[in-house]
This record gives C-alpha cells, structure tokens and sequence, in this order.
C-alpha cells in the first residue's frame, strides 16, 4: 500500500529513556532533532561533520554526536531512527537494517518508507497536539500547529507553549 493510502494512527510514545538515533546533520535533519530534543534524553546523532548549532547542543548535554559515517551497529539499541543523509543508498540501508530489527523509522526523502511522520507539534505545559498531514502539506500542517497553539496562549501563560516540526 502506498504511503498516500495509508492512514497513521496518532500514538503518544515515551522517549525519555530511549535511544533515538538520527542520521544525518543536514537542514532536514537539525528541524527533526529540534523537534525531538524535547522528548528523549538520548538522542544520538551520526554525522561526519556537523554545524555549531549541534555542537552547542552537543557541549548542553541535549545529544550525543558519533562523527563518523554511519554503520549498520549504530542502530542496533535505538527506539526509533531517523535516516536524513543526503546519500539515497545510505538511507535505503538504514531503512532495511530497522525493517529487520523491528525499530520503527522516518526516511526523510521517502514517504513509502516511513513507519511514522513527523507531525507539527505545540506544546504547552503537559499538553501535546500533533498535526499530520500524512508527510505531505507541511505548510499546512505547521499553519494548523500554529493556529492550535494560539488557543493554547489564550489559556496559558505564553513562556509555556511552543510549536516545532
């Protein structure tokens, strides 16, 4: 079934405690990181190279950063992957070693191969909304994200609430 048949059930995971592994340290893959920092407290990025905003993050304590080019054994304890590299084979090797380890991933240049989407998200106090547009309209879906954390404000003091991809 291909991905635009598909329908994604919205499921709320606890990451605290999981390994979170994003591959890549491109435009794509910093906006996931951003959005993930929030969630997990082991987020693992691999990357030969990456910018001084994740090297700040990485000198906070928020990730961890393997400079190395990815290996299949960098997978093997993570919750869930992220393949944002801007090498197709790399990401399609990413996608097949999670397929057979059961881990669910997000290839970011592939909506066949996501097992998840990255919804817009707002945040305030303990309250989470995603919004999917099942990987396509982002435009969209960061417009809704935006318009649902205005009815957040209302309610709550403005320091509180965020909204991110």
């Amino acid at each position: 079934m291909k991905s635009s048949e598909k329908k994604y059930f919205p499921m709320f995971v606890d990451l605290t405690d999981k390994k979170v592994v994003v591959a890549g340290a491109g435009t794509i893959a910093k906006r996931r990181i951003r959005a993930m920092l929030e969630f997990t407290e082991h987020l693992t990025v691999i990357a030969p190279e990456v910018n001084p905003e994740l090297r700040t993050l990485e000198e906070q304590g928020k990730l961890t950063v393997l400079r190395k080019a990815y290996e299949r054994e960098d997978l093997y304890d993570a919750a869930l992957v992220i393949a944002a590299t801007n090498d197709k084979k790399t990401n399609e090797d990413i996608y097949a070693a999670c397929k057979c380890l059961g881990i669910p991933v997000n290839v970011c240049n592939d909506r066949d191969k996501c097992d998840f989407y990255f919804p817009g998200i707002a945040t305030c106090g303990n309250t989470v909304i995603g919004v999917s547009t099942n990987g396509r309209e982002k435009r969209r879906q960061q417009a809704l994200a935006k318009q649902i954390e205005q009815v957040l404000w209302q309610e709550t003091k403005p320091e509180e609430t965020s909204v991110s991809e």
